[in-house]
């Protein structure tokens, strides 16, 4: 019997040999030796004690560079995987994965082979733990979507952070005295305060939540593993900004042409701290410097924070917002340079004195077809790394969310008005006002294809013998490659034509949603002028193509929004038990297949989720590119590059960070920084 056995060894051997040699020589194939010395990346095979895992995510982190650096890919159907483009350093390597408890950290080396054993999760409790939020989050039962704007928008709610009562907020009677407290709770409890009383006997929802975590309730469904198309994906990360910064954009380059900026830094305007903060992805350093304002005032702490104590860790004034990098290479963002602090976000700082120009009898074209009276809340802001200094245009409007043009135009969304830099007019004159514009939103409600004054206000009856203007948000704008038009996103549509002249020329249209999609919140247009539009708390994205109507735009209707239900396509995203916890926050555009999913893909940002999510039109199929270290990535902006054309995929990537109000809110706790993210997909997992 030795004999036999000794051949089903031995067979057993070169079969295992065979194995190895096939991977080894697939690795070889891909990117000259596998495991060489000096290679630039980390392979292996994941096992547990169920065998090989598939779909788990390898983990690999170094603090040996300027700025801590992550590398996260997904294992292949058969456990393999591939760490590629790592700079030379010491490298913590482990798996996560769900179904599965964090494997032990081991180091390691660029062109080293490093299998790793992945551990299965002792129960279902202990597996849910690394579980993105909204799973968690679906457990609340919340009567509608009202309670998920408590938070939802500035932070992640279902996370570790907020699923539990931290120690630190002290005892209380019951849980609902304990969440009233922490609402209350730091820099900007005033505001989370506010919403939650707002909810009255629902706010015990949010106190059974919690005490039915603390019991040991769990999501009962789990996530799915990473699957298909989503296995190729490869995320890199860098530590950026301070332990307090909410880094509430970032901008690698220009939306509508991925070549721009290629190999440049990456910026990040830090909404709490008034800095700019730089990474270099090709050093691997992050920096920063600070943004001046003469606006006063600044943000006091409202109660004691489980985190902070009383500490004042927020005193902005700036309080900047929406980053946009430009042709040149060049820093513009949203800030308050003048004004007073009244509160905290998008038009947080009132007063200041208004340019004349702006006002009514101001020299501004605009301002004599439209006047802007009332002083701004905030204003356009300029970095030029060439001469390291910040200067700002003084614009009539409020500044917020925005999107270059072709003709370096940078639009601006706010309530009831549209405005632009026409950054081009400001290199060449150094004048605020000859380099902005802005316009209300008129119909044509008289039919004779212009709009001309006088005009019925938005509170007055529609006259079918004027035109009329409206009211409207523009908390995201978008322009239309196709054909210039701007595009402005909440419960109605609204589309302003800007024409050859205008303001003369220009004219507003309206489109009301299908029935029951609510609470619009980004939209982007692609290269064939069709909008994309995300809807916050619903979980869906609709498209919408002005080439469909039918029906007339124009005349005694046009008010009505009603003009083209044909023009819309509504995509849902399901994820089962977690479904319209996602929350998507905004939505771009990949137009030049940087991604490697086709052209013109509208990419969400899954800010309960932990993940960028990548819609393929053609299919209706969602691609999901999750973050799952450390927990709570959290975007709201997103850019595609191209650094180098001739390289594929390792020459591109989309960008985003962790854009969370509250850092210390992700995995690790007080003292982790927020990250600037690389998304890359690769050909296949193994891709190096």
């Amino acid at each position: 019997m030795k004999p036999s056995g000794i051949r089903v060894v031995a067979s057993l051997t070169l079969i295992t040999a065979f194995v190895f040699l096939s991977w080894a020589v697939a690795a070889q194939q891909r990117s000259g030796t596998a495991g060489a010395s000096g290679s630039d990346y980390i392979e292996g095979v994941v096992t547990s004690s169920k065998g090989p895992e598939a779909g788990v995510w390898v983990i690999a982190e170094t603090t040996d560079l300027p700025t801590r650096f992550f590398k996260i890919v997904v294992t292949d159907d058969q456990g393999r995987y591939a760490l590629p483009q790592l700079p030379q350093a010491n490298y913590d390597v482990f798996v996560r994965g769900y179904g599965l408890v964090d494997s032990a950290r081991v180091s390691a080396k660029p062109g080293q082979h490093l299998d790793l054993k992945a551990v299965v999760a002792p129960n279902a409790l202990a597996a849910a733990q690394v579980y993105p939020a909204n799973y968690w989050l679906s457990m609340m039962n919340l009567p509608n979507t009202e309670g998920r704007g408590c938070g939802l928008p500035c932070h992640q709610v279902g996370d570790k952070a907020t699923r539990q009562i931290p120690a630190a907020l002290g005892k209380f009677p019951t849980s609902l005295d304990a969440w009233v407290v922490r609402t209350q709770a730091g820099p900007v409890g005033a505001m989370m305060s506010n919403a939650f009383q707002k909810l009255g006997d629902r706010r015990k929802t949010f106190a059974d939540w919690t005490d039915r975590v603390a019991a040991g309730e769990y999501p009962k469904e789990a996530p799915p593993r990473p699957s298909g198309i989503e296995r190729n994906f490869g995320g890199t990360m860098w530590d950026w900004g301070t332990p307090t910064s909410f880094m509430h954009d970032e901008s690698a380059g220009v939306d509508f042409d991925p070549t721009v900026n290629a190999n440049g830094r990456v910026y990040g305007v830090s909404n709490s701290s008034d800095i700019v903060v730089w990474l270099d992805p090709n050093k691997n350093e992050a920096g920063q410097l600070p943004i001046p304002s003469k606006a006063t005032g600044i943000q006091k702490m409202n109660a004691k924070s489980p985190y902070w104590g009383t500490e004042e860790i927020w005193q902005p004034v700036a309080q900047p917002r929406s980053a946009a990098v430009d042709t040149k290479g060049r820093l513009w963002f949203a800030a308050a340079f003048r004004g007073t602090l009244q509160g905290f976000g998008g038009g947080a700082s009132k007063g200041g004195t208004q340019p004349d120009f702006c006002k009514t009898g101001g020299t501004n074209k605009f301002a004599q077809y439209f006047p802007m009276d009332e002083p701004s809340g905030k204003q356009a802001g300029l970095y030029d790394p060439k001469t390291g200094k910040i200067s700002y245009v003084d614009t009539c409007f409020t500044t917020d969310h925005n999107q270059f043009d072709k003709d370096g135009k940078l639009f601006f969304g706010m309530s009831d008005v549209v405005g632009w830099v026409d950054t081009a007019m400001y290199d060449k004159t150094h004048n605020d006002g000859a380099s902005q514009g802005w316009l209300p939103a008129v119909l044509d409600t008289n039919g004779d294809g212009k709009v001309t004054k006088p005009w019925t206000e938005p509170d007055q009856p529609i006259d079918p013998t004027k035109d009329h203007r409206i009211k409207f948000g523009c908390y995201s704008i978008s322009v239309s490659p196709a054909d210039g038009s701007l595009w402005c996103s909440g419960n109605q549509l609204v589309r302003i034509e800007r024409g050859s002249d205008p303001p003369e020329t220009a004219k507003a249209e309206i489109y009301d949603p299908p029935d029951g999609i609510t609470g619009g919140h980004g939209v982007v247009v692609d290269d064939n002028g069709v909008l994309w539009e995300n809807w916050q708390q619903i979980d869906t994205v609709t498209s919408f193509d002005r080439r469909k109507c039918k029906g007339k735009l124009n005349g005694p209707t046009a008010a009505s929004g009603k003009q083209c239900p044909e023009g819309w396509t509504v995509f849902r995203k399901r994820d089962q038990n977690a479904d319209s916890a996602n929350i998507f926050y905004l939505i771009y555009m990949d137009p030049k297949n940087v991604l490697g999913l086709g052209n013109n893909i509208p990419v969400v940002g899954g800010a309960n989720t932990d993940a960028l999510i990548a819609l393929v039109p053609s299919t209706g199929k969602w691609v999901t590119m999750r973050v799952p270290y450390p927990l709570g990535f959290f975007p709201r902006s997103m850019q595609p590059r191209i650094d180098d054309p001739n390289t594929g995929w390792k020459g591109r990537g989309v960008w985003s960070n962790y854009t969370t109000y509250a850092p210390w809110h992700i995995e690790g706790g007080n003292g982790v920084k927020g990250k600037a993210v690389k998304f890359q997909m690769r050909p296949d997992p193994l891709a190096h």
